[in-house]
């Protein structure tokens, strides 16, 4: 019992009761085995504390005020359908618990329960928990390593993509480019039993259709005009582990045939090989394109289309996170620090509101490179707003009052005058459909030398002119 309640020491479980003294006696229990607790005395002030934090495990009365108990259960599971729930019911009550569990609620105890029965329900809970502390796969370090997020859409997909891990199950993963498939895809890696394996990756639309045959399942000596060595491909080297086919839209159709039969027999066969070699090989694969309507056009197989999407984990676009956004800069400025050996300590703070309010058509991979342009371009420990606004190619928004601004305006445009006409007053005078001695007054208030804009640096021939229209 001591081992296993130390392995279950980091788990957080809500306790939701309206007795008082069973709440008590709940919490002792689990606190007894090193579980930290939270507590709340209806299903209203439950939901409350779970927006707060997520805990791994629900366990609730069914009789409530308020909201009762399956309601609860409703609410969390239309939004949460992984986190599990425990309910405690009475002898009148069963028939409902057992209905429930046909929708999705863990189990059921019934008062007065047994210590010994409880600490098992929690147990199993536990394991199969998709928060994090559940169990553990064995691997050393963060499986969500490189992965930054504090919003509650990332934080529900981290926990799906927890679940799914612990099972062979093929992935899809979903989303606009830049979004982080692969980062995501090895998470999903180093959460699964396979994470000592290999993760092995490719994109399908990067490599000839000639080559990627080769590539994904080997070739031996001679297959081709070329082929002089045995080649043992992705399939093989990823045996044991995961293999991820990353744009897997863009796959031709004779390939997808061969890849469908790989999938459905576990086995590879190199190019001009006459025996199949079995392996055995977890297959992720990422795509941005819209899959389904591929199938309608006859472009991607719908046989090799089920294979592929058992489960599918959606990304979400960088805009629709934006409560992450400074947590993900800061976290690529820490990296870029170190690759540009800068002393660069932070980001101004009205630079990170600048990041979180932008537009991300390049989701996160653009907030790297803008990133990664202030951190090469900084000559301050703070990266700026100005070097935040460049990189986005936004014009600086610095406040300035009507008068300041007009005054630059005109500055600007005389100066962009000159530059067009080289330095020609008559002609620059015209455009701007201002007779020469308004337009010298211009030059002198903001002491803009017509013959410094010339080329060949000739005198003024209107030095000295006076009058007259535009001519």
């Amino acid at each position: 019992m001591i081992g296993e309640a130390s392995r279950l020491a980091p788990a957080h479980v809500l306790v939701i009761d309206d007795d008082p003294d069973l709440l008590r006696l709940l919490s002792m229990r689990l606190r007894s085995w090193g579980i930290r607790i939270s507590t709340a005395a209806s299903a209203e002030e439950g939901l409350s504390r779970i927006a707060i934090e997520t805990p791994q495990l629900v366990i609730s009365d069914i009789r409530l005020p308020g909201k009762d108990g399956l309601t609860l259960f409703k609410e969390l599971h239309a939004t949460q359908p992984t986190l599990p729930v425990i309910l405690i019911t009475a002898h009148g009550t069963i028939p409902d618990a057992v209905q429930a569990m046909s929708q999705g609620v863990f189990g059921y105890l019934t008062k007065p329960f047994d210590s010994k029965l409880l600490y098992e329900k929690v147990q199993q809970a536990l394991r199969v928990s998709p928060i994090a502390g559940g169990a553990s796969t064995g691997c050393e370090g963060d499986w969500q390593d490189g992965i930054v997020y504090r919003s509650r859409r990332m934080a529900e997909l981290m926990e799906e993509a927890r679940v799914v891990a612990a099972t062979d199950a093929s992935v899809l993963i979903r989303g606009e480019s830049g979004t982080g498939k692969e980062v995501f895809a090895r998470a999903i890696h180093r959460a699964s039993p396979r994470c000592k394996a290999p993760f092995v990756a490719i994109n399908c639309g990067a490599i000839p259709e000639q080559l990627l045959e080769s590539e994904l399942f080997g070739h031996v000596r001679g297959a081709f005009t070329g082929a002089t060595s045995e080649h043992g491909g992705l399939f093989k080297a990823a045996d044991g582990g995961t293999l991820f086919l990353d744009e897997i839209g863009d796959m031709p159709l004779p390939l997808q045939v061969k890849l469908l039969r790989v999938l459905q027999d576990q086995a590879v066969r190199p190019v001009g090989a006459t025996r199949a070699e079995p392996v055995d090989v977890r297959v992720l694969s990422a795509t941005h394109r819209d899959l389904e309507a591929a199938m309608a056009d006859g472009l991607f197989r719908e046989d090799l289309y089920y294979r592929l999407d058992v489960v599918t984990l959606t990304l979400p676009r960088l805009e629709e996170r934006r409560e992450d956004i400074p947590l993900l800069a800061n976290h690529f400025m820490q990296q870029l620090v170190k690759k540009y050996d800068k002393g660069i300590t932070g980001i101004a703070p009205d630079a990170l509101e600048a990041l979180s309010t932008a537009a991300w058509p390049g989701n996160v991979r653009q907030l790297y490179n803008v990133v990664e342009q202030c951190c090469a371009l900084a000559t301050t420990a703070l990266i700026s707003l100005p070097l935040i606004q460049r990189a986005l190619r936004i014009p600086s928004m610095e406040a300035l009052t009507y008068a300041e601004a007009k005054q630059r305006f005109e500055r600007n445009y005389l100066i962009g005058l000159l530059k067009l006409t080289e330095g020609n007053v008559a002609d620059a005078a015209r455009i701007a459909d201002r007779n020469r001695t308004e337009f010298y007054r211009l030059l002198q208030k903001y002491e803009l030398t017509p013959s410094l804009f010339r080329g060949n640096g000739e005198a003024d021939d209107d030095a000295g002119g006076q009058g007259g229209s535009p001519a």
